[in-house]
């Protein structure tokens, strides 16, 4: 668990950097392409091939694709639609996800997790109660699908590395992860890329390579790690504990003027849901590996 509660104070500034700094200055496809080429510069070259059975090459680089690529082509996407602080209680539904998705891979079912999924969606409601504006509600429904593949990914990962066969070490296959994030990023940068908003100063080049080496190479790597010495009611549960860290960074740095009763009362129904979930599930869904 402790490689989880350094990545959260890792990734804690990461929402800030990217809502106050990267967010409608420099093209979110290419700052998503410029993380997955440099933290996978980190592992591609003392990444193998031989001896590494061909599924779990392609589980690994399914799980990069959907935990990376897509995740945070929408991420990026969503802070030009929602504030930091939304982004970040927006994605406190992700341990629910986590918990559907266990529970698909073992053939369960938890009812309590769509319960749950309907409380903080009233939450998301409240924070926003006088301006449901399309933005907002696209911003919303964007983040959703991002923390559904965040959730596949860490879940799928953790799947995947508990019944591997092989004996090499995770960190000499991790490149696989970043190759299958590649396969996401760079047909969306040529796609939808803009090259008139590339980084032009010292300041978003820092940021980009900060995110790329450490938050994304060194974070991503330690996360799925963790998440696979941790049973997955604690991943979930770990999941969220970004919110309060990321939200106590942006509101005391940046984010001064806040509507803090209607963002506190809100995440306070979305926090409520995980109690929910948590009180009506009837078991952990695995046990420590």
């Amino acid at each position: 668990m402790g490689l989880l509660v350094f990545v959260t104070l890792l990734w804690a500034f990461s929402f800030s950097l990217i809502g106050e700094f990267l967010s409608g200055n420099v093209d979110n496809d290419f700052a998503v392409l410029t993380r997955v080429l440099l933290g996978g510069l980190l592992f591609l070259p003392f990444t193998i091939w031989r001896g590494v059975p061909a599924r779990l090459i392609s589980g690994i680089m399914l799980c990069g694709a959907l935990q990376f690529g897509v995740t945070y082509a929408l991420l990026y996407r969503s802070f030009s639609l929602l504030t930091v602080p939304e982004v970040l209680l927006f994605t406190v539904f992700t341990p629910l996800y986590v918990t559907l998705i266990d529970d698909a891979l073992h053939r369960q079912f938890s009812p309590g997790a769509l319960i749950a999924a309907a409380v903080a969606t009233l939450g998301a409601v409240i924070i926003r109660y006088d301006g449901l504006s399309q933005d907002y509600l696209t911003g919303f429904f964007m983040l959703q699908i991002a923390n559904i593949c965040f959730a596949a990914g860490q879940v799928g990962y953790k799947h995947l590395m508990m019944h591997a066969t092989v004996t090499v070490p995770a960190w000499r296959t991790f490149g696989h992860f970043f190759i299958g994030a590649l396969l996401v990023a760079l047909p969306s940068f040529l796609l939808f890329g803009d090259t008139t908003m590339l980084p032009t100063g010292g300041l978003q080049w820092g940021i980009l390579i900060w995110l790329g080496l450490v938050a994304s190479g060194l974070g991503m790597y330690l996360w799925n790690r963790g998440g696979c010495q941790v049973d997955a009611g604690t991943l979930a549960v770990m999941n969220n504990a970004l919110v309060p860290a990321g939200l106590v960074v942006n509101l005391t740095l940046w984010n001064h003027d806040a509507a803090l009763v209607p963002l506190v009362i809100g995440g306070a129904v979305i926090a409520s849901s995980l109690w929910i979930n948590q009180r009506l599930r009837p078991q952990p869904v695995f046990a420590h590996p």
